[in-house]
């Protein structure tokens, strides 16, 4: 199982964001970004001008998460803005299939993320159209949540449904991140950790980030062994 660690900048300072996309380039593999529309999610973020901007001014391949409603209609305009990564949601999704196949299309990876209180089971058929399965380990909307503990065996299950799959597709967990919940996540299956305050709340972001792949890997080292 290959870490990966995905700096949310919804901890950083939207003020300096190409600044906060440097601190992290030399140890992250990814940098997430969390568009937000005010409806599907209470908060507003950042939108399609600032993703084409970050593309330009960063060198770290962009995973967005759309947290927004009719993801079908805006959802390839990431991808064609150059976003390596479009995650929609499943409560959301009208055309799913469709949509994961344009976002594919695009360029980009492709992702289905699930609020808390949404079962991934119904959506296994889905597993063939995309590449990565984003769970949400908080409420979405706003960052700094505490990690929901119970969501935990929704992370196994997920890891059991796609090794049963078979395929390269990611398992990434959002919400909560920290040094204290990585290692549980890792040992769960997930492979790929949105950590925002974690990071952008440390001294030193890069620093934090290489502490948060170390807990990670040995986790996931002894669930393996």
């Amino acid at each position: 199982m290959t870490i990966q660690i995905a700096p949310s900048l919804l901890a950083a300072d939207f003020g300096r964001l190409a600044d906060e996309a440097y601190a992290v380039a030399d140890a992250a593999d990814w940098l997430h970004v969390d568009v937000m529309d005010g409806h599907f999610v209470p908060n507003l973020t950042i939108g399609l001008p600032v993703v084409e901007a970050l593309v330009r001014h960063t060198r770290l391949p962009l995973d967005c998460h759309l947290m927004i409603e009719n993801p079908d209609r805006w959802a390839v305009g990431y991808a064609e803005a150059g976003a390596r990564s479009v995650t929609i949601h499943a409560e959301v999704a009208g055309a799913p299939i469709r949509t994961l196949r344009e976002i594919r299309k695009a360029g980009a990876r492709a992702g289905l993320a699930f609020n808390p209180a949404t079962a991934v089971q119904p959506y296994a058929d889905l597993l063939a159209e995309i590449d990565m399965v984003l769970l949400m380990t908080i409420e979405p909307g706003f960052g700094g949540q505490e990690f929901i503990d119970s969501l935990l065996p929704k992370i196994r299950q997920t890891r059991e449904l796609i090794s049963a799959h078979g395929g390269e597709i990611w398992l990434q967990v959002d919400g909560g991140v920290t040094e204290e919940t990585i290692g549980l996540c890792a040992e769960a299956g997930a492979d790929m950790f949105v950590a925002g305050t974690a990071v952008y709340g440390a001294e030193d972001p890069a620093e934090a980030v290489s502490a948060l792949r170390g807990l990670a890997a040995a986790s996931a080292a002894s669930a393996d062994s």
